[in-house]
């Protein structure tokens, strides 16, 4: 496309998330610590706020469960030694691509810690895209990681830091100080890109048809979502310049 563009102007939702946590959160300690539910990159934009973490990608939760993990992740009451670390004060729940039962199990056991414990984990999450759109198909996304979390703890969701977040909106026009009257918010999905275009009123949203979302969603009787405009790909921007 020949945009240019520099890495401090990547804005992502792992980074929103590192943002959030250090610059707004700002929880007292000990439970400053982050459980990741996620790979290398969720690790990376939290060392970039100096936040400590545990799981990612450590090579001791990408295994199988144990009998004798049921009795090490039990309660300091029924265990004192517990493997559970009284710092984790958030659970963080992105795209991982080694989920387990061990680390489920153990996510599971902070965001249900009981109040005499420290009470339960603030359950987060980068994005809750259900497919990721992959090689003209269409997988898992970061929203099939935290499903079975969510199932169960009885239906409570995550608060998502990604698109359509406004309190990602708000991070971003904090940074980089953006007119949001003259902005415009491109992407493939109705339900992240393109919403969070319009609540976080942008100037203009545009769909692009080479991922997720169809024109049928947004022409279709009762859409709730509509962009403002839409092009075939990407590439055909240059052709209109």
């Amino acid at each position: 496309m020949g945009i240019p563009a520099t890495i401090e102007e990547i804005f992502g939702s792992a980074y929103s998330s590192a943002i959030y946590i250090s610059r707004i959160l700002h929880l007292p300690p000990p439970r400053q610590k982050v459980f990741i539910l996620g790979e290398s990159g969720i690790e990376t934009e939290l060392d970039s706020e100096s936040i400590p973490h545990i799981c990612g990608t450590d090579p001791s939760f990408r295994r199988e469960m144990t009998p004798q993990d049921f009795i090490s992740l039990s309660l300091p009451s029924d265990n004192p030694s517990t493997t559970l670390d009284p710092a984790v004060g958030i659970v963080l729940a992105g795209l991982d691509f080694h989920t387990n039962y061990l680390k489920l199990a153990t996510a599971y056991q902070y965001l249900t810690r009981p109040a005499e414990f420290g009470g339960p984990a603030l359950f987060l999450a980068t994005n809750t895209d259900s497919t990721l759109p992959s090689s003209k198909s269409l997988f898992p996304g970061a929203g099939a990681v935290t499903a079975p979390l969510v199932r169960m703890l009885g239906g409570m969701e995550p608060l998502a830091l990604g698109k359509p977040s406004a309190a990602m909106m708000d991070a971003i026009q904090g940074k980089f100080e953006l007119d949001r009257a003259r902005t415009c918010m491109v992407g493939d999905r109705l339900d992240t890109d393109i919403r969070f275009g319009i609540e976080g009123g942008l100037g203009g949203t545009l769909a692009v048809l080479t991922g997720v979302s169809t024109r049928e969603e947004w022409e279709g009787e009762g859409a709730v979502v509509r962009p403002g405009y839409w092009v075939d790909r990407l590439g055909d921007l240059r052709g209109g310049a």
